[in-house]
């Protein structure tokens, strides 16, 4: 017998007797009211990051050339200015790799500071200049905003993304939930606000 059919049941004396309505069937589990339903969220992808990066970079950049000329001029630690080009690549990596002092101090002071800005905008407000103008924000595993504690290990993770050849910003390209490398080491998530 099955619950959709009404069962009818017999009297002996008076013939047939309706039975009693079926209960309604309730298609959807009723929820307590006290519990919160998960909101959906929209994870973006690489090219918007990737604008949203080029906003930020065009932020970083000329703060750090005007940092690291101040301290270049305190310092007085200068490049090799005979022969330098701005496009001669190959005497750069030849700066790079003889160790010069200036481009070593130029070097990680443009780290410093693009990880200083990072790690303020994160911890702040949860999202870079850049972030906001394409309207992403930063998201925990929880859907909460990152921990100081996460958004240290996001910014630390930077780092082993571009240590890879940057191959761990690529990642989220093909990556099945949009995540980079320093998305996956600090557990966090990059969704449309």
């Amino acid at each position: 017998m099955s619950e959709t059919e009404p069962v009818l049941l017999r009297d002996q004396a008076d013939g047939p007797v309706p039975a009693t309505p079926p209960l309604e069937r309730r298609s959807e589990p009723q929820m307590r009211p006290s519990l919160r339903q998960s909101p959906q969220v929209y994870v973006v992808g690489f090219w918007m990051r990737l604008v949203a990066a080029a906003i930020d970079f065009a932020i970083v950049v000329p703060s750090a050339l005007i940092i690291t000329w101040l301290v270049s001029a305190i310092s007085g630690v200068r490049l090799p200015s005979e022969t330098l080009h701005l496009l001669d690549i190959d005497l750069w990596i030849d700066l790079l790799l003889a160790t010069d002092p200036a481009i070593i101090m130029g070097v990680v002071l443009f780290i410093a500071i693009g990880l200083t800005y990072l790690l303020v905008f994160h911890i702040i407000v949860g999202r870079t200049v850049g972030m906001r103008v394409m309207k992403l924000r930063i998201i925990d595993i929880y859907g909460d905003r990152p921990s100081p504690g996460r958004c240290v290990g996001r910014c630390a993770a930077y780092l082993a993304s571009a240590a890879t050849l940057f191959l761990g910003f690529l990642w989220m390209g093909f990556d099945s939930e949009k995540r980079a490398l320093h998305d996956w080491i600090a557990g966090t998530y990059v969704i449309r606000a």
